[in-house]
């Protein structure tokens, strides 16, 4: 993120710093906290997205992708937001197909399933909005994907909107399913719908549909807002990079123990495990 030069006095730290080390220490732990201090906390969208900026330095971790949050009217009326937050997933966050997982510290237990892209070509900031075709040009891949997403904040329904981008926009952990057939490129997105169940010990107790469009109407078109909502922060998105777009069915609720699966038909499927233990994910 591009930010202006600011001269810190000997011995201080910034404020966008000591937010992110705070959350940061609190993901480590599983725990949870009510609000950031209020000398640290972020007040507008920008400066939630300066402390977010700082979680990789804070965790020694590595940008690998993107997620979005609140991509349906009812996801931004759950959390009090006006439109969609973008978060960082990094490093230790992103597995593949069949990954084990824990649900020690998860405040939200619940998983959504998501398309989300991965770019082969680099999309460097500039001044002009980008276009979907030469979004979509720089994409290699589509994955059925699986989000498992918690929040650092005790009641993340009233966090707002400055405190959950600060928080990476509830980023917590990612499957990525096997690259689905490049029939994606000629399919209806928003018309594709996926089916997701839950098994727990006594079989399959919940099953679900989504469809594309509940993801701000076409998961393409979340595609192109997160990569211009970057570009607006001086963020390009880089080769190897993905993008997972947002719940295209209501989250389903999980408990440690249970497997969850989603079909995406013609375009493959995603699995992931929960420990039946404790322990940290």
């Amino acid at each position: 993120m591009k930010t202006p030069t600011r001269t810190v006095p000997l011995g201080k730290i910034l404020p966008e710093d000591a937010a992110a080390g705070l959350l940061w220490r609190h993901w480590q732990a599983g725990s949870k906290l009510a609000a950031l201090p209020a000398a640290v906390r972020p007040r507008t969208r920008q400066a939630g997205y300066a402390v977010q900026a700082r979680i990789p330095a804070a965790g020694g971790r590595k940008v690998l992708g993107w997620k979005i949050a609140a991509t349906s009217a009812a996801g931004q009326a759950h959390i009090g937001v006006m439109g969609p937050l973008a978060g960082r997933l990094l490093s230790g966050q992103v597995h593949g197909e069949g990954a084990t997982l824990s649900l020690a510290g998860n405040g939200m237990c619940v998983v959504e399933p998501e398309f989300a892209f991965r770019f082969g070509d680099a999309l460097p900031p500039r001044a002009a909005p980008y276009e979907l075709p030469e979004v979509l040009a720089a994409v290699t891949t589509l994955h059925p994907a699986l989000e498992v997403p918690d929040s650092r904040f005790a009641d993340f329904v009233q966090a707002g909107e400055a405190q959950l981008i600060a928080d990476s926009a509830c980023a917590h952990q990612l499957v990525l399913g096997a690259a689905a057939p490049e029939l994606w490129r000629v399919l209806d997105l928003r018309t594709h719908t996926v089916q997701a169940q839950v098994h727990g010990a006594q079989g399959c107790r919940l099953v679900r549909e989504g469809i594309g469009s509940n993801v701000l109407g076409d998961p393409r078109v979340a595609l192109l807002w997160l990569v211009n909502e970057l570009c607006g922060l001086g963020i390009g998105l880089e080769p190897g990079q993905f993008v997972s777009t947002g719940t295209c069915a209501v989250p389903l609720a999980v408990q440690a123990g249970d497997a969850v699966t989603a079909g995406y038909g013609a375009l493959g499927r995603v699995s992931l495990h929960f420990a039946k233990g404790a322990g940290l994910a």
